[in-house]
């Protein structure tokens, strides 16, 4: 396994890294990275950008807004949270099991004394307060896992940056996003610092693995950054850039919320467009497009059954989707 790390605390040079080193480096080898981002909201790959962020707030202090490759739901970083990658063979670990990657950051909590468990579908959590979530997307029979860890975040953040639907936090039975997270740091009986950390994770993981430090080359950083210019700081690719539909409706799945905005020419779909924190395999643009002229009736079920609909919402069945359209 190779360990990277980007240099940088930019959201947008780290989102390109990653993606370069996942699609254009030696598919032959494994990565491990750790990265910090400054102050930013990272919203998850299917969600409407436009409905999870509150953009008065974020621009009046200059928190960044990026769109990142996986599902899942919005998340603040800052030099206070620390976020880890592994990019590995989809033999490794089945689609979406979490569990596999979020053990070395368990085990090191574990060893510092803090009582740190898996929990949900995609969180470590301490005495039942979210300290880490994690995400993962899949392409070509490789996996990219990536999550953060919260150490000493600035969380009140979290409420200022995003703009959270309240069916989440229902679903949480809290009364606030900001009631469900915590920082490592509260938990210690001594103090860590950013770097220790890092070592510590090093450390774990090279038990299980052999790991070499790696670089990547100048021509590798151009091609880095020209994606950093073409697509992470563009605003096509960080907003939603839909028109509102006529019909919006969304409902809180156990494998995420969906929010689905509808238009329709008599009784059959004219434009559809799926969101959410859900996870998925694939471009689901690719599915919204082939809804288009499906009637809303019995054949749209039978639609989604042969588009394999759930593969592009992972624990979403097609009989789901359809009830929630019809």
């Amino acid at each position: 396994m190779i360990y990277l790390e980007t240099g940088s605390s930019s959201p947008y040079y780290n989102l390109a890294f990653e993606e370069y080193v996942f699609e254009k480096l030696n598919v032959a080898k494994e990565y491990f990275m750790l990265w910090q981002n400054d102050r930013t909201v990272v919203v998850g790959r299917y969600q409407n950008t436009i409905e999870e962020v509150n953009a008065q707030y974020v621009d009046e202090v200059g928190i960044h807004v990026v769109r990142r490759l996986s599902g899942g739901g919005a998340v603040y970083h800052d030099m206070g949270n620390l976020n880890y990658t592994f990019i590995v063979n989809q033999d490794k670990a089945p689609d979406f099991d979490f569990k596999i990657f979020t053990r070395p950051v368990i085990s090191v909590l574990n060893e510092l004394g803090v009582e740190a468990e898996f929990a949900g579908r995609n969180d470590i959590v301490i005495q039942g307060k979210k300290c880490s979530g994690n995400s993962q997307y899949c392409k070509n029979g490789r996996i990219l896992h990536h999550g953060t860890i919260l150490l000493n975040s600035d969380l009140s953040m979290i409420e200022r940056a995003l703009s959270v639907n309240r069916q989440k936090i229902e679903s949480k039975s809290v009364k606030s996003v900001r009631s469900r997270v915590t920082n490592i740091v509260n938990f210690l009986d001594q103090a860590l610092s950013m770097d220790e950390l890092k070592h510590r994770l090093i450390a774990c993981i090279a038990k299980d693995t052999w790991l070499e430090a790696g670089h990547i080359s100048e021509a590798d950083d151009r091609r880095i950054r020209e994606l950093q210019s073409n697509k992470y700081q563009t605003w096509e690719w960080n907003y939603d850039s839909s028109l509102p539909y006529p019909i919006q409706k969304s409902k809180k799945f156990p494998a995420g919320l969906v929010s689905v905005r509808l238009q329709a020419e008599g009784n059959r779909i004219a434009a559809i467009h799926f969101s959410g924190d859900f996870f998925g395999n694939g471009d689901i643009s690719l599915l919204e497009q082939a809804l288009v002229g499906t009637p809303l009736n019995e054949e749209l079920y039978q639609k989604l059954v042969r588009l394999r609909a759930e593969e592009y919402m992972k624990g979403i069945s097609p009989g789901d989707i359809y009830e929630m359209l019809i």
